[in-house]
């Protein structure tokens, strides 16, 4: 699972890094759907970090609120899992 998260979070920075630069290009354009499916699928790391290295969608607002929503409904999903199947508090 940790090898999978690792995969998920590379191709999600990778993915935010190239449409910032198709951005830069004026080439078109990965949709923001996919940006944050990709985010909602496990790569909000790559894709935290894709956006403060690369300034990539930081300040569009609409952006980040629907970037907001799609973390807590990774918590709350997390949670529900969590408390589930008792996974240790550690994780």
């Amino acid at each position: 699972m940790f090898y999978l998260l690792i995969v998920v979070n590379l191709i999600s920075f990778i993915i935010f890094g190239l449409d910032k630069r198709k951005a830069i290009q004026h080439q078109r354009r990965i949709s923001e759907s996919f940006l944050l499916t990709v985010t909602f699928l496990g790569g909000t790391f790559g894709a935290v970090l894709a956006m403060l290295i690369f300034r990539h969608k930081v300040s569009k607002k609409s952006f980040l609120w629907k970037f907001g929503v799609v973390i807590l409904i990774q918590l709350v999903v997390f949670y529900f899992l969590k408390e589930k199947f008792k996974i240790s508090s550690f994780l």
